[in-house]
């Protein structure tokens, strides 16, 4: 459990890293798309308008950073149990059967999570085959390869948190 711990550690710190560097990147990108659009439109300043043809690309670019930044964002807050939750029990069952709900959260989110990656492991082979491209001459299963990572991601991250709650509510018997 230790060893998945620090797995889990390290993925979260290399994870927030990434975060911060796309976050940045996709801010970078759209200020100087706006100022050179602003440039263009309010100064009439010709090479902002020129500038803009070289950045076309960034547009899409940026969109496909909310989707890596949203999977990435999730599978973050997912290890420190912060995602969001929709939750009618708690205030229902009593405190004993806190960790038990936990733990019946935790597996269906592996279940759901896992079946989730390989629908979209599915989704990027197609798009491997299919052969298409988004910018830049970029294929676009590269582009999506975040969405079966992701939901591998917080399958890992589930999973780790149903082993977690299944020693809380059975008890650990290696003791």
């Amino acid at each position: 459990m230790n060893a998945l711990r620090l797995i889990d550690k390290v993925l979260a710190r290399f994870e927030g890293w990434l975060i911060i560097a796309l976050l940045s990147l996709m801010a970078g990108l759209t200020f100087v798309q706006v100022c050179l659009r602003g440039l263009f439109i309010k100064a009439h300043v010709q090479w902002a308008n020129d500038l803009m043809g070289y950045l076309d690309w960034s547009e899409p670019f940026v969109r496909l950073l909310v989707l890596w930044l949203t999977l990435l964002g999730a599978s973050l807050v997912t290890t420190e149990n912060k995602h969001i939750k929709i939750d009618l029990f708690s205030s229902i069952l009593p405190r004993k059967w806190l960790p038990v709900r936990e733990l019946i959260i935790a597996v269906v989110c592996v279940l759901i999570c896992t079946i989730m990656s390989y629908v979209c492991t599915g989704y990027v082979k197609m798009e491997m085959e299919f052969g298409g491209v988004m910018f830049l001459n970029l294929p676009n299963w590269i582009c999506q390869l975040i969405l079966p990572v992701g939901f591998a991601l917080l399958t890992f991250r589930f999973l780790l948190r149903a082993t977690e709650q299944s020693i809380k509510v059975f008890g650990d018997k290696r003791k």
